[in-house]
């Protein structure tokens, strides 16, 4: 059995990842840790703390007992607050704790676009515009062309998580210019994973969600092949 770790903060859409394992072989397991969230806001100070090292070092030793063969710090927005290497910096920090691979959303959002040849992209953000050009500024940092951004100004990751399918899909049509080769929803704390189908066949195009991308780094991390899975879309294709 192969066990992939999962640090989520607080709540949102932590049951996209039971929902995603269902999907997968019997020999891979997701084991999920809860990190602790002082205040749940969308504004950069918050974000900061969410993500901040005693919260995650409390979470990986949590994860530990798990046995994980790789770890993600499953959360967009209290990485890319960070910067590029201050991500970068934050998921060595948990890979020095439990000593296993180790790596963070925002992170796989580059890596994803990068392994499939995806440029230039849209980003349709449910962060407020402050947090959201923060995102724009990690991915162009990358090295990755980002055509638009439309940021939906939802405050909290509890409104993010209480978006419907049908309030989902047309988040993601909101900003789906033809020159996008895809489109990028990058909060962990919205649901995406049941409707990327929906989503994909809406966009005419390949869809990024945060918890589906956080599933494929984790596969790739722990030196598993990533299976064919239709309902997850272009990314598991």
């Amino acid at each position: 059995m192969h066990t992939l770790g999962f640090l989520y903060p607080g709540l949102g859409a932590e049951d996209d990842y039971p929902y995603m394992d269902s999907l997968l072989g019997d020999d891979i397991s997701l084991a999920l840790v809860h990190t602790s969230v002082g205040v749940d806001a969308h504004e950069v100070d918050a974000l900061i703390d969410i993500g901040k090292s005693e919260r995650l070092a409390e979470g990986a030793t949590a994860l530990a007992s798990a046995q994980p063969h790789s770890v993600m710090w499953a959360c967009t927005s209290g990485s890319f607050v960070y910067g590029l290497e201050g991500a970068r910096a934050q998921a060595q920090g948990v890979e020095d704790i439990i000593n296993v691979p180790t790596s963070s959303t925002s992170l796989a959002f580059v890596e994803a676009l990068q392994y499939l040849g995806l440029s230039p992209v849209a980003v349709a953000a449910t962060y407020p515009d402050p947090v959201s050009q923060r995102f724009i500024s990690f991915l162009e940092d990358a090295g990755i062309d980002v055509l638009g951004l439309i940021s939906h100004d939802l405050e909290t990751a509890a409104l993010a998580g209480g978006l419907s399918q049908a309030e989902v899909v047309q988040l993601a049509l909101s900003n789906n210019p033809p020159e996008a080769q895809a489109v990028l929803l990058p909060d962990t704390a919205m649901h995406t994973a049941r409707y990327i189908p929906e989503i994909e066949e809406a966009l005419s195009k390949p869809v990024l969600t945060a918890n589906q991308v956080t599933l494929w780094q984790a596969l790739r991390l722990a030196n598993l092949p990533v299976p064919s899975v239709p309902q997850l879309g272009a990314l598991f294709a």
